[in-house]
């Protein structure tokens, strides 16, 4: 330790060596202002130009096509599981009662509510509150189909955290699962669903609008 203590008092004086001399310039530079380059309009295709940048699926709908627009993001014959308190109706689904993990594996799709978006991130937040279910229901399935309302929208991650409950479990979804090796082979459905459809409603969207 003596030893140590000694080597650490001559790498200091060193550098109190190297520093004599040196101007120390008391005023601060000031940092550039914080702007924002979008408005509360811009939001929402903000957001799902983000997403659909993360290979993502992104299909807008009014409120009143919603079942059917998650109805066609769905696979044709899927095994669909659904949380309790989900927002719209999902012909031939089953709602969620704690399946075991084993059992979700074998589920081929889940569509949840979000709890909030992210526009410049093109992230979706949920707190697995009504309409979202547990974590595992969000992970093990394939496919995963969101559904997020303009409302839900924010502009950044400030304002994403200001408005969740500190105390409940999140999980925040920038895409579909994805990974690298050194290489930087991708590789999709590692950890979480390979594919991540967003149907994003708003009550003027244009039903043309995918991505």
């Amino acid at each position: 330790m003596a030893d140590e203590g000694g080597a650490r008092t001559e790498v200091l004086a060193r550098v109190r060596a190297a520093l004599r001399g040196v101007r120390r310039d008391a005023t601060p530079v000031p940092l550039p202002p914080t702007t924002t380059t979008t408005t509360t309009g811009d939001l929402p295709a903000l957001f799902a130009e983000r997403v659909a940048d993360y290979r993502a699926t992104v299909v807008r709908c009014a409120e009143a096509d919603l079942a059917a627009a998650v109805e066609a993001a769905l696979p044709a014959g899927a095994d669909v599981v659904v949380p309790a308190g989900l927002s719209v109706a999902v012909a031939g689904a089953r709602e969620d009662d704690g399946l075991p993990a084993a059992e979700l594996d074998r589920v081929d799709a889940v569509v949840t509510d979000a709890r909030v978006a992210i526009a410049t991130t093109g992230t979706v937040v949920l707190d697995h509150g009504p309409g979202q279910g547990r974590r595992a229901l969000t992970l093990v399935p394939d496919c995963h189909v969101c559904v997020v309302r303009e409302a839900q929208v924010v502009a950044d991650v400030p304002e994403a955290v200001a408005a969740l409950d500190p105390r409940r479990p999140t999980t925040w979804i920038s895409g579909p699962s994805a990974t690298s090796d050194i290489e930087l082979d991708r590789v999709e459905g590692v950890h979480g669903p390979r594919q991540l459809t967003v149907v994003l409603v708003g009550p003027d969207a244009d039903p043309g609008g995918d991505r």
